[in-house]
């Protein structure tokens, strides 16, 4: 029941969450951006960037009526669990998967990710709140 209704008021975010496991635990094919030196860093920047502001926008979103903005709850769901879900998949990718290979790297791009994500959170909270 809790999760459905996360999804329910969440449903970008939850969208973001399922396609960012499963374009991580997928082989990558070879394209003309495998040229780009560190591809894969920006990558994992943006995704999870990404998926932080959204989760910002919505909580946001919703909340702006209501005026019960709590700080913990979106530093623990808008911050705190992007990150853990970053190192999760690293580790899905190094222990459960042969085409794949978890990359600390990586976990550090998705916690810098996160972090602008949480920068632009704050930018949108001053501005839908005004």
């Amino acid at each position: 029941m809790f999760i459905a209704k996360k999804i329910k008021n969440y449903p970008l975010s939850s969208l973001l969450v399922v396609a960012i496991w499963v374009v991580c635990l997928i082989p990558v094919p070879e394209t003309p951006l495998n040229d780009v030196n560190l591809i894969d860093k920006w990558t994992h920047f943006v995704m999870y960037g990404s998926l932080t502001t959204v989760i910002w926008f919505e909580y946001i979103w919703k909340k702006k009526k209501n005026k019960t903005f709590q700080w913990k709850a979106l530093l623990i769901g808008g911050m705190l669990c992007p990150v853990i879900m970053g190192g999760l998949i690293e580790l899905a990718q190094a222990y459960l998967t042969t085409c794949r290979s978890g990359d600390i790297y990586d976990f550090y791009c998705n916690s810098l990710g996160v972090l602008l994500g949480c920068l632009v959170g704050l930018i949108l909270r001053a501005i839908i709140r005004g």
